[in-house]
C-alpha cells in the first residue's frame, strides 16, 4: 500500500477545501486500485461533490441550518457552537474511497473530493491518502 499525508490549513473560518488536485497527483501512474482518503480529526469530514459552482457555500449554509452554531450543544468547550463540529462527522464522514483506474480517479465529470471543516478553533488539518493497488 502506498500512503502519504497532506497538511491542510483551513484557517479560522468554516471551509470546504478541494483535495482533488492532491489526490490526482498521488494516484497518477499507479495503475488500478482504491484510493482511501481519511481525515483523523473528530471535527472534520470528507465529501464528494461539485465544487466552485456555488455548492461550497450551499453546503456550508445547509450545515449551518442543520447544525446551528449556538448554545444548544452539550459539548461546549471552544467557540460558540463548537459541539456541532463534533456531530458533523455523523453526516459527513471522515473517510471516503474512490476507485482508481489506470492511474486516474474514477470520479464523475463534476465530482471533486472535498475536506469539510466547521471547526474554527483548529486551523490546521491532516489528511491521509492511501492507495491499495488492484
Amino acid at each position: 500500500m502506498k500512503t502519504t499525508t497532506l497538511s491542510v490549513h483551513t484557517g479560522r473560518q468554516e471551509r470546504v477545501v478541494d483535495l482533488t488536485p492532491d489526490a490526482v497527483q498521488f494516484v497518477t501512474g499507479s495503475g488500478d486500485g482504491l484510493l482511501s482518503v481519511f481525515v483523523p480529526h473528530a471535527t472534520a469530514g470528507l465529501a464528494i461533490l461539485e465544487l466552485g459552482s456555488g455548492s461550497d457555500p450551499d453546503l456550508l449554509a445547509a450545515l449551518a441550518e442543520l447544525l446551528p452554531a449556538d448554545k444548544r450543544w452539550r459539548h461546549a468547550h471552544g467557540s460558540p457552537g463548537h459541539g456541532r463540529s463534533h456531530v458533523m462527522p455523523a453526516f459527513i464522514p471522515p473517510t471516503l474511497t474512490v476507485p482508481v483506474l489506470d492511474g486516474r480517479l474514477a470520479l464523475g465529470t463534476w465530482q471533486s473530493i472535498a475536506l469539510v471543516d466547521l471547526n474554527v478553533d483548529n486551523p490546521d488539518r491532516t489528511v491521509r491518502l492511501s492507495l491499495l493497488a488492484g
